[in-house]
């Protein structure tokens, strides 16, 4: 038996009176939700801030029409009952998490809210039989589902077009500097620097495994060094470039992956089909490398595998021929 689960009521078993406890409750936590991401987004998206309080706003004018309700049917005693006590209800993100969602992430998170308390309201409409409690509950289903509209008429209200314009690409540029440029370096590093000592064991051995676990010692250390190298040197207050520890785990992550992906290769026991495969794959990485120069860092194209493929061809030439000699 799983803990915690036999205390979970099922919504049919609801009386009424719980059912609007039930929510005011989801009210007060939706408008809890949008305060915090106003308060998250405040400092970088000033208007998009000014949205969520007035949706947080809206929810606690519904919250107030449920309590006046309440209050005429049951009197001033609102039994204590959440979301989490009733099995199969909609659940809403732990709000930590907000620290971690971006912005176009943010407003989709406030869509499906909204969606879902309509979805709620229509339901708890049905099972209901007092007319006024009905037509109430009818009535925010509406208004949850006219949310959208509402939306748009705050984002209009506070968001223009060239004010949201602004704060995407301001959500672009923070995206850019916090994952893909050291997620961008990393994988480079990774890549070049690791082609030399990889190649250089390999045709020095002619052994596999040999070659697989300096690979990995390789891929590891370059990995776990960039990852720590690029949290320690900036915290991200004065240049924008965001979380240290997400910019760490970036470049640490990709670091390794660039390495490891032609040192795997030498799980294979026959040592030149090993190496045709690893060659095969540094091809694949070092064009991936320099596309994503070009679509993300807006470095021209030719310029791109200029600077990565015959930088990497150089590095992979040099530890054939150290390894050979």
């Amino acid at each position: 038996m799983i803990p915690g689960l036999v205390l979970r009521r099922r919504f049919s078993d609801l009386s009424e009176q719980e059912i609007l406890a039930l929510a005011i409750s989801s009210e007060e936590d939706d408008a809890r939700i949008y305060r915090l991401y106003a308060e998250k987004l405040r400092g970088e998206y000033p208007a998009s801030a000014a949205v969520f309080d007035g949706m947080a706003d809206e929810e606690d004018e519904h919250r107030r029409l449920l309590i006046e309700r309440h209050r005429a049917r049951y009197g001033e005693v609102i039994p204590l009952i959440r979301r989490e006590h009733v099995a199969g209800f909609f659940a809403r993100k732990p709000v930590w998490l907000t620290a971690n969602l971006s912005l176009d992430r943010i407003r989709a998170e406030a869509e499906a809210m909204e969606h879902d308390a309509a979805a709620f309201y229509h339901h708890a409409a049905r099972h209901t039989q007092d007319a006024a409690t009905r037509k109430l509950l009818g009535d925010l289903a509406a208004d949850e589902q006219g949310h959208e509209k509402k939306a748009e008429e705050l984002e209009a209200e506070n968001l223009p077009r060239d004010v949201r314009a602004e704060e995407d690409r301001a959500a672009y540029r923070r995206f850019i500097l916090t994952w893909v440029q050291p997620g961008l370096a990393g994988l480079m590093d990774g890549s070049v620097s690791t082609l030399a000592p990889i190649f250089a064991t390999a045709f020095a051995t002619q052994n596999s495994h040999t070659t697989l676990l300096v690979g990995l010692a390789s891929a590891v250390g370059a990995g776990i060094s960039m990852g720590f190298t690029e949290a320690a040197h900036d915290d991200g207050v004065i240049s924008g470039r965001g979380s240290p520890i997400k910019r760490g785990l970036a470049s640490g992550l990709m670091t390794a992956a660039g390495g490891l992906g032609h040192a795997l290769p030498y799980l294979i026991a026959d040592f030149w089909t090993a190496t045709m495969v690893a060659i095969a794959v540094v091809f694949v990485e070092l064009w991936v490398i320099a596309w994503i120069q070009n679509r993300y860092m807006e470095t021209p194209f030719l310029r791109a595998v200029v600077q990565v493929v015959l930088g990497g061809a150089l590095v992979f030439l040099a530890g054939i021929l150290i390894g050979a000699g």
